[in-house]
């Protein structure tokens, strides 16, 4: 019982978490709010008997790419974020399509959840297994990721600098 409550809370710390990101005006705030998203995930890895996965949910996630993202925040010099009316294509396409991804996912889930029950910790977690998993039968996709991360960061620094800004010229004569 005591686990079940404290997964529900860290779950709700989590959607709370969440929804604190998005409403935030400020890019920083937004980011700390993704911060408690990442940590309150490593305790549900950790309830879960995950507990590599929670090392590495608060190593390289709530840690590394974090601070990542504060670093581009602070290069990009990021003010408050000025509020619009939003798109009326976003509401055409986004209401109608998060409906149905909502009805997917409840029919997902409940058409699947009587079968393939697997006890918890029986899934393949020793660091071992993970990393052969990682580094060869998905090599290609965590590449692929480190290159798109690697992009985003070149396009971070491009939009930071501004082109018709240039520096004078401190050489005398």
């Amino acid at each position: 019982m005591l686990h079940l409550l404290v997964f529900s809370v860290f779950g709700l710390i989590c959607v709370a978490g969440a929804i604190n990101l998005l409403v935030q005006r400020h890019p920083i705030n937004s980011a700390l709010s993704l911060v408690v998203v990442m940590g309150s995930l490593a305790v549900e890895y950790l309830l879960l008997g995950a507990e590599f996965v929670a090392a590495v949910q608060v190593i390289v996630y709530a840690g590394a790419i974090m601070v990542l993202f504060v670093f581009v925040i602070m290069l990009l010099n990021a003010g408050v974020e000025e509020r619009s009316k939003g798109s009326r294509v976003a509401m055409l396409f986004g209401v109608p399509g998060v409906l149905i991804g909502t009805v997917l996912v409840a029919w997902v889930l409940l058409a699947r959840s009587g079968t393939g029950n697997v006890a918890v910790g029986a899934l393949p977690g020793p660091p071992k297994v993970i990393g052969w998993l990682l580094f060869h039968d998905f090599l290609l996709p965590f590449e692929v990721t480190s290159v798109l991360v690697l992009i985003a960061i070149m396009g971070a620094v491009v939009l930071a600098s501004h082109p018709g800004s240039k520096q004078p010229d401190k050489r005398e004569g």
